[in-house]
């Protein structure tokens, strides 16, 4: 899934960069690279999510 931004005539590089940024932003690519660096087990995830929802319920 290659990102690429296309440098018009004229244009500066911080414009580029900010082009760049934009495009990763709009695609979740961060996100997804975040999520894919470190594999959880379905089970450990389940166990986390009931373990948040008891640390809320023993704050009310």
């Amino acid at each position: 899934m290659p990102i690429i931004v296309r440098r018009q005539p004229g244009e500066s590089e911080d414009r580029l960069i900010m082009k760049f940024r934009k495009k990763i932003l709009s695609e979740k690519f961060l996100i997804s690279i975040k999520e894919r660096e470190h594999y959880k087990k379905p089970s450990q995830k389940r166990k986390e999510r009931l373990a948040e929802l008891k640390k809320t319920k023993k704050r009310w």
